[in-house]
């Protein structure tokens, strides 16, 4: 495999974060797909518990503590990002209601029935979409909500390119029906689903990247894996340029059944 298409599971997890760490999004979003998707949640209340799982530094968690009742418990592999997320939602006023975690998403702190809405922005992939939705659904009380995004195609076939690229990145990238239809036999029914706008990844994921790339390498200068990463980075910017009629994130919302 070239350092092109290494994934990101391929590179030191602290330097994954810290590069991560100077960007506001850790993924593809926007507060505008936030708050959509969020429209199709109803029920909640002050007493609602919700868990933003893979939560980063919680650009998504702020914007939906925000906008829905309830306390929010958020999760991330990475202590730097807690840190990072509990300082920004004490700035926002909202540390009594928005606690960040450092935990993994395949071993969650919670009992069986416990949240009213599992929220996952662009990291569902790091356990698998299809795992995510079956193990996660046993922490949901009966009629919960899941709003995840996850990689899909949106066509039936593509340029090899971007197929290579993606499948060894994350094998289980599929097509939209594809994904309902597992999401529907993991036991919830489809509430809605959309595909996130191109800007969710140019204007606030990749262009954020680029001006703390060329400080990165400066810091890391010699280090062939910091080096690595970032080419892994530019490249991936460059084949969603390329291909984005191809594949991007989509919004999954379901009810439990």
């Amino acid at each position: 495999m070239s350092n092109e298409n290494k994934t990101i599971h391929d590179f030191d997890f602290n330097l994954i974060c810290e590069y991560f760490s100077n960007v506001e999004r850790q993924g593809p979003g926007s507060p505008e797909a936030t708050i959509k998707a969020l429209s199709f949640i109803d029920n909640l209340s002050d007493d609602s518990r919700i868990a933003d799982l893979g939560c980063g530094t919680g650009g998504q968690t702020m914007v939906l503590a925000q906008h829905a009742p309830g306390k929010v418990t958020a999760i991330d592999l990475f202590p730097l990002f807690i840190d990072l997320f509990n300082r920004n939602a004490a700035k926002l006023n909202l540390q009594d209601r928005v606690q960040g975690i450092t935990g993994s998403m395949d071993a969650l702190p919670f009992g069986e029935e416990e949240l009213d809405l599992i929220w996952s922005e662009g990291a569902i992939y790091n356990i698998g979409f299809e795992q995510g939705v079956n193990e996660w659904r046993k922490y949901l009380k009966k009629g919960g909500y899941l709003a995840v995004t996850e990689a899909c195609w949106f066509t039936d076939s593509r340029p090899e390119e971007i197929e290579t690229f993606w499948v060894e990145a994350y094998p289980e990238i599929n097509t939209i029906p594809k994904k309902l239809v597992q999401l529907q036999h993991a036991g919830y029914r489809t509430v809605a689903t959309f595909i996130l706008p191109d800007y969710c990844w140019t204007e606030n994921f990749f262009r954020p990247q680029i001006p703390i790339q060329d400080e990165f390498l400066l810091k890391h200068a010699g280090n062939t894996m910091a080096e690595d990463l970032v080419v892994n980075l530019r490249h991936e910017a460059m084949l969603y340029k390329k291909y984005s009629a191809f594949y991007g994130y989509v919004f999954f919302i379901g009810r439990k059944l």
